[in-house]
């Protein structure tokens, strides 16, 4: 096996700026030595080091990859926004864009990061809409509070919590939007049991993220610096989708997929009853 593996193999349509880092493989811990807790630490340590850098954590010296043409690729208008809000972004997808938000709407944003997705979410629910923004790290939270700040948005509240345990009340939420941040949670059921508890009847999810279409190499699968990139912690679509539907959800779909190769990003909605 060589001593280094580029991990945008499996993701160089997508261009995940965190899976274009390249690795050097040495005699780190395996993820199945890990338990749940050490894995989220592995994953705040690595988005905290996210929101300290500029440019995110793109590949070396391949500027194709800054985050700000992520953002565009996705198909996200970036050019109105600071750098400050574009540069520690690490989505996969453009989930708001899906959404279809309305006016006064409430949202959620699961690992909202430096706050991008939440940011435009608050623009489209409006004045009488409210956005919160979730995530476990608190060097992002700083960030998108201070972006919040600078732009002048009043209707969004980034909390610092758990998605396996949300911080957010029972049947209070309209929408639940995600990107790129579900596959990073070692327990994806609780994710999806807590998505459906805080989302009122007839409420919507609808999120971008990693899942497998192929297999991985098994040293991918064990390496932590390949879960912290979006792509050990990736499960098969069809699984995916069953726990969706497991917790309760219906209208579980498939609304595209982006990228080649063993991981791609897929474009998910699911319905909470009404």
């Amino acid at each position: 096996m060589p001593d280094t593996f580029k991990f945008s193999a499996y993701t160089h349509s997508i261009g995940h700026p965190i899976s274009h880092r390249r690795i050097t493989m040495g005699k780190p811990k395996q993820v199945s030595e890990l338990s749940d807790e050490e894995i989220k630490d592995e994953v705040r340590r690595a988005y905290a080091r996210v929101a300290s850098a500029r440019q995110g954590s793109c590949c070396d010296k391949d500027t194709s990859c800054s985050t700000d043409s992520l953002a565009a690729r996705l198909g996200y208008d970036v050019d109105h926004l600071p750098a400050s809000v574009t540069e520690s972004f690490a989505g996969c997808g453009n989930p708001t864009a899906l959404a279809s938000l309305h006016e006064g709407e409430v949202v959620l944003d699961l690992g909202s990061g430096a706050g991008l997705d939440a940011f435009l979410a608050a623009k489209e629910v409006g004045e009488t809409g409210f956005v919160i923004g979730v995530d476990m790290t608190e060097e992002m939270l700083q960030k998108a509070r201070d972006n919040a700040t600078k732009l002048g948005i009043t209707n969004v509240e980034f909390r610092q919590g758990d998605i396996e345990a949300l911080p957010v009340e029972d049947n209070s939420v309209d929408v639940i939007i995600s990107n790129c941040v579900i596959n990073l949670a070692p327990d994806k059921t609780k994710v999806f049991q807590e998505a459906f508890r805080v989302l009122r009847p007839g409420g919507r999810l609808l999120v971008s993220d990693m899942v497998l279409v192929g297999e991985l190499p098994k040293e991918i699968q064990e390496s932590v610096h390949s879960y912290t990139g979006c792509i050990a912690g990736a499960i098969p679509e069809a699984e995916y989708l069953q726990l969706l539907r497991d917790a309760g959800f219906e209208k579980v779909e498939v609304l595209g997929r982006d990228g080649s190769g063993a991981v791609v990003s897929s474009k998910i909605k699911a319905m909470k009853p009404a």
